[in-house]
């Protein structure tokens, strides 16, 4: 089968990876892919944005499969204009997918299908707004209602600072917020595969969206992660999957918008048991990164089966290991990262048996690796437990070099205290 992958991340990097390995792989496309991509994937400079340009390639090389990555264009109808063409793709419609472009939407889905979740209003007008937060305890949760690549949230500890969020988001034309009760607890990424009617869990992780070590500064779209989440246990997952997942799949599916793809499901899992905090419909970054590095089974096969219909055919299969993976960006993140700056000794991190999953990444007219973007790699390693995860991933983070990146040095520092207690 010929597949055609969405998007130029770490994410697409690793599902290009992991497809690479299907024995019933024929020919691997990424649109538009990077550097790294480039190595295990045909990359095509082909405009995303363009859903007849994209459907025009399919057609004319006979793509059996197209792998959506991004939310963007999920959110903007790719898979819609795929399907009316009849081409098979894996990723939510339009209408699905706003689960994750609406906070909102989301909220008002979790209050009719009973989903535990926090206490929350939606305003789009900031004088009401305003006098939500003044009478909310804290610290108190402003998030931007649409995308926002993982940074339209402020976790506010001051009415002050929750006003000056409000504010700024709804500067926006035509934008709106939702306010929310914080949430006390462990965080967790987990992950279900959907047909549209049934879901199959599909790992955990835990993500460092903090850009500062300590879990200090502003939120980024993730500085590392590992898999699985200790947090996770099955208990907790048998309970996730029955008071979240099936709950939405069913709920979705009742609205006459059946989600069909991944559903990652942020959660707080507190002493009374987990609770949703928001919904991404595709595969996160970085936790696409471990999760692919720990995945035993044929990927080709699982997605091809959630999309025809054979969800049921088919089980996960995942290695008895933890994997770690440190996100190197470029200085300057989250802010304006400085692009243009060289990248050498990724091959001596894989020397050391790390796994170095491009993001923001390209080759200049030398064939010199700069940087590209804000994230730009995600140094990924396997081990018997998180620590020794952690220390492989680490021991490929000392073999790059470049000058002009960092990354946070304790990813995975929940666990490591949890196996070293």
């Amino acid at each position: 089968m010929d597949v055609l992958v969405i998007g130029s991340g770490g994410r697409e990097h690793a599902l290009c990876w992991k497809l690479r390995q299907s024995p019933r792989l024929n020919k691997l496309w990424c649109a538009p892919g990077n550097a790294g991509i480039a190595e295990v994937a045909d990359c095509v400079p082909l405009d995303i944005a363009d859903h007849a340009a994209v459907v025009r390639f399919c057609d004319e090389n006979d793509i059996g499969l197209v792998v959506v990555g991004p939310e963007g264009p999920l959110v903007a109808g790719l898979a819609d204009s795929l399907v009316a063409e009849s081409i098979m793709v894996f990723g939510p419609s339009a209408a699905a997918a706003q689960l994750e472009g609406s906070k909102a939407f989301t909220k008002a889905l979790c209050d009719r299908a009973g989903i535990p979740t926090a206490g929350y209003a939606r305003f789009d007008e900031i004088s009401a707004a305003l006098a939500y937060i003044a009478g909310r305890p804290l610290p108190v949760v402003v998030k931007a209602d649409g995308l926002a690549a993982g940074k339209g949230v402020v976790i506010a500890e001051s009415h002050a600072e929750a006003a000056e969020a409000a504010t700024r988001l709804l500067a926006v034309p035509g934008s709106a917020i939702v306010i929310e009760d914080f949430l006390t607890g462990e965080e967790a990424s987990f992950f279900a595969i959907c047909d549209g009617e049934h879901a199959v869990a599909f790992g955990s992780a835990q993500d460092h969206k903090r850009v500062g070590e300590g879990d200090t500064g502003p939120n980024t779209g993730g500085m590392g992660a590992y898999s699985p989440a200790p947090v996770m246990t099955d208990q907790m997952t048998d309970r996730t999957m029955r008071e979240i997942i099936e709950p939405t799949v069913r709920a979705m599916a009742a609205d006459g918008m059946p989600f069909r793809g991944i559903l990652f499901a942020g959660l707080m899992i507190g002493d009374d048991g987990p609770k949703l905090i928001e919904y991404n419909v595709r595969f996160g970054d970085p936790e696409c990164q471990v999760l692919m590095a720990r995945l035993d089974s044929d990927l080709l096969e699982i997605l091809y089966a959630t999309v025809s219909g054979q969800l049921d055919t088919v089980k996960p299969i995942w290695r008895d290991a933890a994997a770690l993976a440190v996100v190197m960006a470029a200085d300057g993140y989250p802010g304006t990262p400085v692009a243009g700056t060289a990248i050498s000794g990724v091959e001596a991190a894989a020397a050391t048996g790390a796994v170095v999953f491009h993001a923001g990444t390209a080759r200049d007219a030398a064939g010199q690796l700069v940087a590209t973007g804000g994230r730009v790699l995600a140094v990924t390693a396997i081990g018997d437990s998180v620590t020794k995860a952690q220390t492989a991933a680490y021991a490929g983070v000392d073999a790059i070099n470049w000058p002009g990146g960092f990354c946070r040095r304790d990813i995975g520092w929940r666990a490591v205290e949890r196996e070293q207690a």
